[in-house]
């Protein structure tokens, strides 16, 4: 697999998910470039791999349908032969989410709900599919240098609210944070959607159990603080988790890592809003 049918089968899947809903939503890209270094390799070396991760907001419905499109995407899964990662949702929550894998490609995705207005309980769903990891090919390469996160001068707000972001993640996780290290601190990706600053950084090598648990910590506090929720596959015995934050479009990556260690990126838009009446 490359790049491109990454891509093109990711997109499928979701289309597989969204195409026969009703009422039917428009799609709304969710964060920056699908295309990016895998989360976690199982050996813990170096990784020159790719992942594809696509999320799409469902716009144009009332909020109120959120809860029935999620359904409407797992029932479309199922009818493809498409398993569900451990159980099915707890529709007794108000804003249940949906994760399931395609057999045999094991691509991942999820269908999830987020809060925009608790007064009323109105949600907002959206869905998402990460493909498996494949080799970085000359040509992903350029792209990649093309577009790779660069230091230049950010947008303040958005830079703070990361921070913030990056901050509460790690209150919650309730370890100790490794020296910094390459690739970690603040940067700017920017592609054809707009700019987006990022923070990444990593905890102190965990044991399995140690990861489990600061893994579950941090899981709470994101759906405690109106976070939506999704797992990813991270090789490593501990899934890692994928979640956004509705009100300023953030995404935030946390993944344990063959080593111990527990890496967190923070990613928020330069400038929200493009879908601020939804």
């Amino acid at each position: 697999m490359n790049e491109q049918q990454a891509i093109k089968r990711a997109e499928e899947i979701i289309h597989q998910a969204v195409d026969g809903m009703s009422p039917k939503p428009k799609l709304e890209r969710i964060g920056p470039t699908p295309v990016g270094a895998c989360i976690a390799r199982d050996d813990g070396g170096p990784d020159d791999r790719l992942q594809v991760s696509l999320a799409y907001k469902l716009t144009g419905v009332p909020g109120s349908k959120a809860k029935s499109l999620v359904r409407q995407a797992r029932d479309a899964w199922l009818k493809l032969g498409y398993k569900f990662q451990s159980s099915d949702a707890d529709w007794s929550k108000p804003f249940p989410h949906v994760n399931m894998r395609t057999e045999p490609d094991d691509f991942w995705m999820d269908a999830i709900t987020g809060v925009v207005n608790r007064a009323t309980g109105e949600g907002l769903a959206s869905v998402g599919v990460t493909s498996p990891c494949f080799p970085r090919s000359a040509s992903d390469q350029s792209a990649a240098d093309s577009t790779a996160f660069h230091r230049t001068q950010v947008d303040e707000r958005a830079e703070q609210i990361a921070l913030d972001h990056s901050s509460r993640i790690y209150d919650a996780l309730h370890v100790q944070r490794a020296p910094v290290q390459g690739g970690d601190g603040i940067s700017v990706y920017r592609d054809s959607e707009g700019a987006f600053v990022h923070h990444a950084w990593s905890t102190q090598p965990l044991t399995e159990e140690e990861a489990i648990q600061a893994m579950a910590r941090v899981q709470t506090y994101f759906e405690r603080a109106g976070w939506t929720v999704g797992h990813v596959p991270a090789g490593t015995g501990v899934t890692a988790l994928i979640a956004r934050k509705v009100e300023d479009e953030s995404m935030a990556q946390i993944a344990p890592s063959a080593t111990g260690a527990v890496r967190v990126a923070v990613t928020t838009p330069v400038a929200p809003g493009r879908s601020a009446n939804i």
